[in-house]
Order: C-alpha cells, then sequence, then structure tokens
C-alpha cells in the first residue's frame, strides 16, 4: 500500500499530521495551478465537499444528511456547546485535548460546568449530575482507545448527550458514530487531507437544540439561491451547520478520503496495529489496540531525531503512530534508533 504515497522513511507522527496519497497531492496541485492561472469556476472544486461529506458518512456509518462540514474541531463544536442548558455539567477526560475542552469551558458565566474523571474509569464516573459525555474516541496524548460502549451505554443510562472527537480514530480505527449524538473530526490526521477541513456528525434530535450560529449562504437549503438578502433560508438538514468552504483543501480531502474508502477501515486498522505491535513487542512491552503508542525510553527523542525518525513527546513520554505509507522498515529502524 505504502506506494500510493510519495513519503520519506521514517515518518511516525500521523497523530500530529498525516501525509497525503499521491492521488490527493496532485489534485491539490491542480486546483491550484487553475486557481493561479483563472482556467475554472468555483463550483468544480466546490464538488469535493460532496464527495468527502459522502465518504466520511460511509466510513463511519452514518447518513449523510446528518453531517456538517467545517475547519476545526473547536469549531465545529462550538454551537453544540452552545446548546447545552444554562447550569449544564459536562464530563470530559482528565487529559483530553482541549479542543473538546474549551468550547465547554467557555460556557462557565452561564453556570457550565466542565469536569474531569480519569480516562481508565471514565464511564464509572457517569451519572444523574452529568448532562454532557465528551471524550476522544483515542487519546492524543496516549494513544488510549476509549470504551465506547461502555460509555454510551453509561450515558444513555442517564440521558446525557454524548459528544466524540474522533480526530485520532477515523481513517484506521472502525467504529459506529450513529451510537453517539455527535462525532467531529479533524481530517488532517488519520485522514491525511490538507490542514483546514472537518466534519461534524449531527444526530437529529441533537440539531433539533442547536443554532447554526455561523449560518452564511453555504448553509443555505438551496446554496445557489442563497448568496443575498433576507429570508433566512437554511438548510432543513445538518447543512445548516456547515462552514463555507476552503475549497482547495477540499479537493485534497475528497481524493483522501477516496483512498480511505478503497482501501477500507478494517484493512487500515489490521497494518496499523501490526506495526505498532511490533513497535511495542521490540521494546519488550506487551501489544495494544492502538495504532499511537507511548514509550518512555531513557534520552529517546534525541536518539530518534538523530536518526532521522520522527515521532512526537507528548505528556513526557515519545509518541510513535502508525499508518499506510509506514512499513516494518520504519519500525526496525525506529527499533535499531532507541538500541
Amino acid at each position: 500500500m505504502d506506494h500510493l504515497w510519495t513519503a520519506r522513511p521514517g515518518w511516525l507522527n500521523t497523530a500530529s499530521y498525516g501525509l497525503p496519497p499521491d492521488s490527493a497531492w496532485e489534485a491539490l496541485q491542480a486546483a491550484l495551478a487553475d486557481w493561479r492561472e483563472g482556467r475554472t469556476s468555483w463550483e468544480g472544486w466546490d464538488s469535493s465537499v460532496t464527495r468527502a461529506r459522502s465518504a466520511y458518512s460511509k466510513i463511519i456509518n452514518v447518513n449523510e444528511s446528518d453531517v456538517a462540514v467545517g475547519a476545526q474541531v473547536s469549531q465545529l463544536l462550538s454551537p453544540v456547546a452552545a446548546a447545552v442548558p444554562d447550569g449544564a455539567t459536562v464530563l470530559v477526560p482528565d487529559i483530553e485535548f482541549t479542543s473538546n475542552v474549551f468550547p465547554w469551558a467557555v460556557h462557565a458565566d452561564r453556570g457550565v460546568v466542565v469536569r474531569t474523571a480519569p480516562v481508565e474509569k471514565f464511564a464509572e464516573h457517569i451519572d444523574e449530575s452529568v448532562d454532557v459525555v465528551a471524550f476522544s474516541l483515542v487519546q492524543s496524548a496516549t494513544g488510549q482507545v476509549a470504551d465506547y460502549a461502555g460509555i454510551v451505554e453509561a450515558a444513555r443510562a442517564h440521558n446525557a448527550w454524548v459528544v466524540v472527537d474522533a480526530t485520532q480514530a477515523t481513517g484506521w480505527l472502525p467504529y459506529d458514530g450513529s451510537l453517539a449524538d455527535a462525532v467531529v473530526v479533524g481530517a488532517y490526521k488519520w485522514l491525511m487531507s490538507p490542514r483546514g477541513t472537518g466534519f461534524i456528525y449531527l444526530r437529529p434530535e441533537l440539531r433539533e437544540r442547536m443554532r447554526p450560529l455561523a449560518a452564511g449562504w453555504y448553509a443555505g437549503d438551496h446554496v445557489h439561491e442563497s448568496y443575498y438578502g433576507l429570508p433566512l433560508r437554511l438548510a432543513h438538514d445538518a447543512r445548516a451547520f456547515d462552514l463555507s468552504p476552503a475549497w482547495h483543501a477540499w479537493v485534497g480531502t475528497a481524493a483522501a478520503l477516496d483512498v480511505v474508502e478503497s482501501i477500507g477501515v478494517q484493512a487500515i486498522h489490521h497494518h496499523n496495529l501490526a506495526l505498532a505491535n511490533r513497535f511495542l513487542t521490540g521494546l519488550g512491552q506487551p501489544p495494544g489496540d492502538s495504532a499511537i503508542v507511548t514509550v518512555e525510553v531513557p534520552d529517546a527523542k534525541r536518539k530518534l531525531d538523530e536518526a532521522g525518525i520522527h515521532a512526537a513527546v507528548r505528556a513526557g513520554r515519545v509518541r510513535a503512530s502508525f499508518h499506510l505509507y509506514n512499513t516494518e522498515s520504519d519500525v526496525d529502524a525506529a527499533l535499531d534508533a532507541l538500541g
């Protein structure tokens, strides 16, 4: 599969950003060339949004009409957070990435309380006092995979909303997005897209309580009839929450998601876990269930840097992440560097 990419050996940092398939890179370059010379109108670029929305909905098993598009996780979550009642309690993991913390916390002035719980026992802390359960399906800092089914079961037992940040999961981890009320994804990591594209699944029952605070022409019921003036005429599905797209980024995103769809998330999951576990067992650690692994090795960052291997440091540990363009040779080079 790695022949679909032009990637230098040693990129073990997809959890920071993914590398584009050649097809996505070439589509983006073609769009930029057309823009530079004024060879085309924008409608062709815009069709990429429809393609990408459709692909995302299939990847996470939801209806396309329930998916809105935007730019960043925090932006996509903002209207969800604005819909929580005054005085609500939002429960988040204690190491949650702030894009799924700050959108809730900024509502403290109307009594919204953000409470944290240990990620290992997150479901046990969901009780009748919790109104919203917001968590990452895979933790950015550690790669820990959440007990998705257990958390959903506990939340439903107490009538709490379920809001999932699946940025570090979508593209390699199979899951059913329809179990949640909202699933938000930044596409520039495991979906290998240009930065600045994202998706959010919004269950219809949740949308009824939300207001499209960033509504513009692209949120119109008929986009080409929504350029000017009143009356307000928004889409009747999740498109009412669309942000006007940065077209060129979406050209690359649509092509990248085509590759994810064609290979299949199950096959990607198998590939990524095999490499991650080869890395772990090579360091004398038990295999895990995540494509993101963290290790404590003395002076590890310097050793990897000197070997030309790119990994990240998160929460004081080296974080390595494995995706389609990685091979066993990448893993073995990292193991050799770490001694």
